[in-house]
């Protein structure tokens, strides 16, 4: 029986660049690819960050049952949602798995493949440290958006809350200041299990 190691934490936390390590570094983990309406950034490919759908995509995928979660951020360039659909990309019956999302994506999905099946991997970075990553990734954008990432940042602290962890079963957190003894620590203590 396979699992779907989930990844998540605050915007800037490093989630990404833990993400794609992790895959490159344990062959056996497959990309669990979700969905949003939101545009590329640069450098991002369609089914590897994200299928890139429309409005009316995820609509369809609601309207035939196979829509697992959906979440609306209310951005400064309009409404983006990112969701997640049960499709034949995914079988955990014989692979495992390794998924971004957030706290609330995260509870849904545990809750649609159970809790034996979907492992928590919370990263956890300090804010000012944070908000200097986000503020220099930001930067090397074509069209920096500012605002964007501040309102980001902000909602990070009431969507991670503590209770709000709590309430999720999410005890265990990996400190990312340093990301090769972050990555050290994910790998002997959520995959040498």
């Amino acid at each position: 029986m396979g699992k779907l190691y989930f990844l998540m934490g605050k915007s800037a936390s490093g989630k990404d660049t833990i993400y794609k390590r992790l895959l490159k570094e344990m062959p056996q983990l497959f990309p669990y690819v979700g969905f949003t309406t939101r545009p590329k950034r640069e450098g991002e490919q369609e089914g590897r960050e994200y299928h890139f759908t429309s409005v009316k995509e995820l609509k369809a995928y609601e309207a035939s049952g196979r829509l697992i979660e959906k979440r609306v951020y209310h951005t400064v360039y309009g409404d983006w949602y990112y969701y997640s659909v049960d499709t034949a990309e995914v079988n955990l019956e014989e692979k495992d798995y390794l998924y971004i999302g957030t706290l609330e994506s995260f509870v849904k999905i545990r809750d649609y493949y159970g809790k034996n099946r979907v492992v928590p991997i919370y990263i956890q970075v300090e804010d000012g440290l944070r908000l200097e990553r986000a503020l220099q990734r930001e930067r090397r954008q074509q069209n920096p958006g500012y605002a964007e990432m501040c309102r980001r940042f902000l909602t990070d602290s009431e969507d991670f809350s503590e209770e709000k962890l709590a309430e999720a079963g999410v005890g265990k957190r990996f400190e990312n200041d340093d990301l090769g003894s972050c990555m050290e620590k994910i790998r002997s203590e959520v995959f040498s299990v």
